[in-house]
């Protein structure tokens, strides 16, 4: 297997890996209240505004780790399908994982909406951007 190749297994691997970080990080806010009794299970079976406000921005982060990302692992597997990956479709891939960390890392701290926002359009523009170039590598090959 070519080396771009890898290093774009990598890159989805990091994506997949960011939301099993945000995960156990829920888990440890999540857990220990309800254990203890802090926060009743019939107070969460249906929504999540029983959970302290540091736990529904991890819910939130990790929900949103199944919308643009899913998007990423499509056109990535269609690039790594083909076998014609290229470095700007590599430095494209790695820019959307990064920029999904920062994102994620806005979000489960300061939350600044006007910051997420623009780095999540950053993030879109990016995945648009993948996704012509991979389409248009496959349409034209």
């Amino acid at each position: 297997m070519p080396l771009i190749e890898k290093l774009l297994i990598l890159a989805i691997t990091f994506q997949a890996l960011l939301a099993v970080i945000i995960l156990v990080l829920m888990g440890r806010e999540r857990v220990p209240r309800v254990m203890s009794g802090e926060i009743a299970v019939k107070d969460i079976a249906v929504d999540r505004s029983a959970y302290p406000l540091k736990a529904r921005l991890l819910s939130n982060s990790f929900d949103n780790q199944f919308q643009l990302p899913v998007l990423f692992y499509v056109v990535a597997i269609f690039a790594l399908w083909s076998g014609g990956t290229n470095w700007s479709e590599l430095a494209l891939a790695w820019g959307f994982v990064a920029l999904r960390y920062a994102h994620a890392a806005i979000h489960v701290t300061t939350n600044r909406v006007h910051r997420r926002f623009m780095v999540y359009s950053a993030g879109l523009a990016v995945l648009c951007l993948l996704w012509l170039l991979v389409l248009l590598r496959l349409l034209l090959s």
